[in-house]
């Protein structure tokens, strides 16, 4: 892992982007300039970022980060980039929620200006746990942070979810409904298998993933509980921090409407992805971060709800995920930086605990 290449995150050229912008720029605030316009090097596979600053008599200057829809041409991790989607649904949350939210600027679906729809939001300063190389090695500040200060960021982390649950009108989130009929969960695992359609079609199919949607009708809860808006994403990658203090929640391009336990498994797999990672190479990570017990117990305390049927949960996670990694190595296939190898479930960087998900042996 630590020898591998980045895979290719745009096909797009910042110049030609910055260039872009600044007219667009110049059209909105008039007099004003894009300046220090740049592609950060933590860019992600799905939308992608600009950071800049707007150099302005009033105020002078104002520190900015544009969301961009994926370039089609890159072959995308997802089928559609809702721009306007993530747009509504962070001001919802401004609005109903005491979460720190960055403040959204503009959207523009217009794709003429960059050639996709985008939204400009202010920047947020603080320090995020890194993903590459994953916060669970070591060598970064959350590593070298003692006990005492992760335990403190957790119990923060895990409040922001309790929160958005609690305070979020579903009925104000209705545009966030998954398409089709039954159960907001039904609905949301459904679009899943869609997902996963569309991501093998014309390629080979994943019998571990098949696997694992089976197993989950198997495990399928009683009692599915509350619909609520889930942010989607919901891990401490996608939160910058002050301290151990969360000052913004990003990448809201998955939020959905869902039960509880949507957004506590991914916080808690997500994790556990990283920590087993680590671990398969040699170092001990974190095993005290982010544990599931106390996850779920620091929920219940903040809330009064006790997570439940968190087998499934875990299990629909580790399966989202399996699903985002095997688009991801599809894409790295079709950019000529990987092939394609006679067993497709070994595309999965965390096959074997998705195995061990599916036989109810993980969590032993």
């Amino acid at each position: 892992m630590a020898t591998a290449p980045r895979p290719r995150t745009t096909t797009r050229d910042p110049e030609e982007l910055a260039q872009r912008l600044t007219a667009w720029l110049g059209v909105r605030l008039p007099g004003a300039k894009a300046v220090d316009v740049r592609v950060p090097e933590s860019n992600g596979l799905s939308s992608e970022t600009l950071l800049f600053d707007i150099e302005n008599p009033e105020p002078p200057v104002r520190a900015c980060a544009l969301r961009l829809a994926a370039d089609p041409a890159a072959y995308t991790v997802f089928p559609v980039y809702d721009l306007p989607r993530q747009y509504r649904t962070m001001r919802l949350v401004a609005d109903r929620a005491d979460l720190p939210m960055p403040r959204v600027l503009w959207l523009e679906e217009d794709p003429g200006p960059l050639g996709a729809p985008f939204f400009v939001m202010e920047r947020v300063e603080g320090r995020v746990p890194p993903d590459v190389m994953p916060y669970t090695y070591e060598g970064n500040w959350l590593h070298a942070a003692s006990d005492a200060e992760r335990e403190r960021l957790e119990a923060a982390s895990v409040a922001l979810l309790a929160r958005l649950h609690d305070q979020v009108p579903v009925r104000e989130a209705d545009f966030l409904a998954a398409p089709g009929d039954g159960s907001a969960l039904r609905r949301h695992v459904a679009a899943q298998r869609a997902y996963y359609e569309w991501v093998i079609d014309g390629l080979s199919r994943s019998p571990l993933i098949e696997d694992a949607f089976d197993r989950l009708d198997a495990l399928w809860p009683h009692d599915e509980g509350e619909t609520v808006l889930n942010w989607g994403d919901a891990r401490i990658g996608n939160v910058i921090y002050d301290g151990f203090e969360p000052a913004a929640v990003l990448d809201w391009e998955m939020a959905a409407l869902a039960p509880r336990e949507v957004d506590l498994g991914w916080m808690i797999y997500l994790h556990r992805f990283f920590q087993d990672l680590t671990m398969s190479f040699g170092q001990p990570g974190l095993p005290d971060f982010l544990r599931r017990d106390r996850v779920e117990r620091r929920y219940a305390q903040l809330t009064g709800h006790t997570p439940r049927d968190m087998d499934f949960h875990t299990l629909y996670a580790a399966l989202r995920h399996a699903v985002v990694m095997l688009r991801v190595a599809y894409r790295q296939v079709h950019f000529g930086e990987a092939a394609v190898p006679a067993d497709p479930d070994t595309l999965i960087l965390h096959h074997d605990s998705l195995r061990a998900m599916v036989q109810g042996s993980y969590w032993d």
